[in-house]
């Protein structure tokens, strides 16, 4: 857990006041207790774990024993090796039929360095980034630890959980610098339609703001492809990942394009911040755009629907409420006020009784947090199953002490 910085100020510990303001990812102390009573012998389902069940594809692990065996593992350009960068433009012009100049990629330790570079870049103390809640957590975070203020807007069903070009306008403020929106979203699985995406970019571009846009779940969507927001302008910051798509989690490598203007001051804060990437991750990754590579990407993107398509209608079933289908990534954000009024209290006893782990809404916001939970499914459909039956009974046993508990609360 997390220190207590309070505490910490009263016992004389040097710890920043931000702190204060910057929580745990409570995810992670769900994987953290799950694996814990898997090491004391009890079977865990993790729905909580926003990862890939597939392995790395074997072309990425042959590309890095490769670069093991020859002995050329060093420094980097801080801003990723030149093959890679023009491996990247080349990957844009082939998906999404966009010309980028390699110079505006910038290769990070994962995205979640992407977005603390490009914070670290436009935000100066005080200034606002609007964000939707529910969103990632780690984002307002980020914001925080740059001394920046993220302005979550509390978002719901009628717009896809998602900000809107409306309610950018409605929330900008004097202070406001950036808008960051996350399409396909973590928690919801939901996607910004390309009109509103346009829309949302000419209502930042209106007030002089910069536009922050997660591609992260890119490639994982059913139905249609997204397009990127660089199709249609140059003036964003499109933040990506190899972890999701390309099934590279553990190997902490993603990337950001930014705004030509914006380089040298991405190149000055990664030299300081991390000096480099990852060489021999970088290394494995020139053999992500391989065909074979890309033919394995799909099969699991396959793989994912099926998976949702299997999990999506049996929670509605169990009680779960799902206003809107996920049209990509690998989560379903479910209402559960049906059973409580605690969504975090009630993934703990689901977890400790049951076995199954899930994320509670309090990692994604406040916004209705306690009345929901997120489901990761990329597991094959047996585990979903097996996960399944299992909260089904717990669900069943605990039923009428859960309606008492909720019409005592109300």
């Amino acid at each position: 857990m997390s220190l207590d910085v309070k505490t910490s100020i009263r016992q004389g510990l040097n710890v920043a006041q931000r702190m204060e303001e910057i929580n745990s990812f409570i995810v992670v102390d769900f994987i953290t207790r799950a694996k814990a009573l898997e090491e004391k012998g009890k079977n865990i389902i993790n729905l909580a774990v926003g990862e890939p069940d597939f392995p790395t594809p074997e072309p990425l692990i042959k590309a890095a024993i490769k670069a093991l065996e020859n002995n050329q593992i060093k420094y980097t350009p801080s801003l990723g090796g030149s093959l890679l960068r023009k491996e990247l433009a080349g990957w844009y012009r082939t998906r999404y039929g966009v010309d980028i100049d390699p110079n505006r990629v910038a290769v990070t330790s994962g995205s979640t360095a992407a977005l603390v570079l490009v914070m670290g870049v436009i935000l100066s103390p005080g200034d606002e980034v609007l964000m939707a809640d529910p969103g990632y957590p780690c984002n307002r975070n980020i914001v925080r630890a740059m001394e920046g203020r993220a302005v979550s807007v509390p978002v719901g069903p009628d717009t896809s959980y998602q900000l809107t070009a409306e309610l950018i306008k409605k929330n900008w403020t004097e202070n406001t610098v950036a808008a960051l929106v996350a399409s396909p979203s973590n928690p919801t699985g939901t996607v910004v339609s390309d009109s509103e995406l346009r829309l949302i970019h000419d209502v930042v571009q209106g007030f002089g703001g910069s536009l922050i846009v997660d591609e992260i779940y890119h490639g994982l969507t059913f139905g249609a492809d997204a397009k990127s927001a660089l199709n249609f302008t140059d003036n964003v910051f499109v933040i990506n990942s190899f972890s999701k798509y390309f099934g590279m989690t553990g190997w902490r490598l993603g990337w950001t394009v930014a705004p030509k203007p914006f380089i040298p001051e991405l190149e000055k804060l990664a030299q300081n911040l991390y000096i480099s990437n990852s060489d021999i991750a970088q290394q494995a990754a020139l053999a992500a755009f391989r065909p074979e590579t890309i033919a394995i990407a799909e099969k699991n993107r396959v793989e994912y629907e099926k998976q949702r398509n299997y999990l999506l209608p049996k929670l509605r079933e169990m009680g779960f409420i799902i206003p809107v289908d996920p049209q990509g990534a690998f989560y379903i954000y479910a209402d559960c006020s049906n059973f409580t009024n605690d969504s975090y209290q009630f993934c703990v006893e689901i977890l400790e009784t049951v076995g199954v782990a899930i994320a509670p809404g309090a990692d994604f916001g406040e916004f209705r947090a306690k009345h929901h939970v997120r489901f990761s499914y990329p597991k094959p459909i047996k585990v979903l199953s097996e996960g399944l039956e299992r909260l089904e009974k717990f669900l069943k046993v605990n039923f009428d002490s859960f309606r008492k508990k909720i019409e005592k609360d109300n």
